[in-house]
């Protein structure tokens, strides 16, 4: 039987000079390819679509001090550039466990790590939330240096399917694990207003919080319900209707951004996860290990700085960072996604 010759079908061409959307930066998805264009992406302040530039890995690598042959955990795995600094630091002696509840970027990044050489000699990805790490500790024993990045990955946000951006329109989820747990869009729609003003002021600080939750209410109660980024970024507009015309712009796109980081907050439940990262931290370090947590918004910091506070009174932690460190302007020039970062570190007694 002879058989048919495969069509080749060419890519649908991206109007103007340009690509806008996420699915035309098709060069920027296939950095190994394009190099040329993630360069230039880069040059100009920007992260290429699909990618997460790593913060800090310098000052990272400073604090953390690894020596081949140690056992470390990368808590949050992400794009990989902060597991890759780490494990060229062990000269191929020693083994990182890194760690991911998205099952979608974590297996990319295993790909990607695998090809750079770096397999499960010496590196071991999980899909597991880093509140565990407790339980990944008894099975592999304890850690010498463990890294925790608390902010969500470029690759995340810039996919309008994943829902975390309100720039592009997509379904309101905001899950890490879309495998898992309710999509922010079905949260918003349960929740009640006082529930939502709260939410939207611990989370996020929101000065505007009873106001949305007022105009989220009134949609609800007009039968429109609220499914994608869009809708939800155009409740916020209509609650902040009143705020003066040369300040609106500005106040709507810092609402977003205080708004959906809330929302992702609570879908992800991640307070409480590092909480029980915090709590668990000390009994999975050998004595002397580093730790390095960045931060990326007051109420991870609120929590992270307390901790480390009452570790080191506790006689737990020897040294502690008495003052966050921030990265240099040249690198939030070059990565604006790096502006809000606070690195705090702690030495196990």
């Amino acid at each position: 039987m002879e058989e048919k010759e495969q069509v080749h079908k060419r890519r649908k061409r991206y109007s103007g000079t340009h690509p806008k959307t996420f699915a035309e930066k098709y060069k920027e998805q296939n950095p190994e390819k394009y190099q040329d264009t993630i360069e230039k992406v880069i040059r100009k302040g920007s992260t290429p679509a699909g990618m997460h530039i790593s913060i800090m890995v310098k000052e990272i690598l400073d604090v953390l001090k690894i020596q081949p042959g140690e056992l470390g955990l990368d808590a949050t795995l992400g794009y990989g550039g902060h597991t890759k600094a780490m494990l060229e630091c062990l000269q191929g002696k020693g083994h990182i466990y890194a760690l991911d509840v998205d099952p979608i970027e974590s297996k990319k990044t295993k790909q990607r790590l695998e090809e750079k050489g770096y397999g499960e000699e010496i590196l071991t990805i999980r899909q597991m939330n880093f509140a565990n790490i407790a339980q990944l500790s008894e099975e592999v024993g304890k850690f010498d240096f463990v890294l925790a990045d608390l902010g969500v990955s470029s690759m995340q946000i810039d996919n309008p399917e994943r829902g975390f951006t309100y720039k592009a329109e997509g379904p309101l989820d905001l899950r890490l694990n879309p495998e898992q747990g309710t999509p922010a869009y079905e949260r918003l729609n349960e929740v009640t207003e006082e529930e939502l003003i709260g939410m939207l002021q611990e989370n996020s600080d929101e000065p505007y919080a009873a106001e949305i939750a007022a105009k989220v209410t009134e949609w609800k109660r007009k039968k429109r319900p609220i499914h994608t980024t869009i809708d939800f970024k155009d409740v916020i507009e209509e609650a902040l209707v009143f705020v003066p015309v040369k300040d609106r712009k500005e106040a709507v796109k810092k609402s977003c951004q205080r708004c959906f980081q809330a929302l992702r907050i609570d879908v992800n439940s991640e307070f409480e996860v590092l909480y029980s990262f915090l709590d668990s931290l000390p009994e999975v370090l050998a004595p002397g290990a580093r730790v390095a947590i960045l931060t990326f918004h007051s109420g991870e910091d609120r929590l992270v700085k307390k901790a480390l506070k009452q570790g080191k009174k506790q006689g737990i932690y020897s040294d502690i960072s008495e003052e966050v460190t921030r990265p240099f302007a040249e690198e939030c020039n070059r990565n604006p996604r790096a502006r809000s970062t606070k690195l705090r570190w702690a030495i196990r007694a």
